[in-house]
């Protein structure tokens, strides 16, 4: 794919993992920079699949142009990942500069090796992230609080939604008259 962005573009590429999360800290940090073009999503760390914001900005880099990030672990939190994105940066004769990492030289096989390490580091974090959460539910679980979305129904309405399941009312038809969605209602059977 040609260069869509001209010689030598620095393209900036932010994430956080949750809707409720702020970008401004990264975004401010990449303006700074200089990014003529910044690329911004929310977006779990746990994978780069399903990241089409960063598919963007690494299908906008032509030769001699950077591939800008605030922080190494905003792009990945696993090293196989950063390595391939290392690897499809190069391929298309772009680099990648880290703004909390200025001195690292990512043009250097040095440099990508400890990229390549912080990568294993942010992949060691994430597994210790995730170990933290679910200890966290399970101990929530114990003390007896209930996890997930609120119920949409009230105890007394699904009881009311099973009776008249019974007598052959369709799901569509009760959820209408407790303004829900019927698989709602067809989960009460279960």
């Amino acid at each position: 794919m040609d260069n869509m962005c001209g010689a030598n573009v620095l393209i900036g590429y932010a994430r956080v993992s949750t809707q409720n999360q702020n970008l401004d800290r990264q975004l401010g940090a990449l303006r700074a920079a200089r990014c003529k073009i910044i690329f911004a999503e929310k977006a779990t760390g746990k994978t780069v699949k399903g990241r089409p914001e960063l598919e963007k900005a690494v299908d906008a880099l032509g030769t001699g142009d950077v591939l800008v990030l605030a922080e190494w672990d905003r792009a990945t939190r696993s090293m196989i990942d950063g390595i391939s994105i290392m690897q499809r940066v190069a391929a298309r004769g772009a680099v990648i500069r880290v703004l909390d990492k200025p001195h690292l030289d990512l043009t250097s096989k040095i440099g990508q090796g400890i990229l390549a390490f912080l990568s294993a580091l942010a992949d060691d974090e994430r597994e210790r992230i995730v170990k933290r959460s679910a200890d966290g539910r399970r101990a929530a679980k114990a003390k007896g609080v209930v996890m997930g979305r609120p119920l949409t129904l009230t105890e007394h309405q699904a009881k009311e939604a099973i009776r008249r399941l019974a007598k052959g009312e369709s799901c569509r038809s009760i959820a209408k008259s407790f303004d829900c969605h019927h698989s709602t209602i067809s989960r009460c059977q279960k």
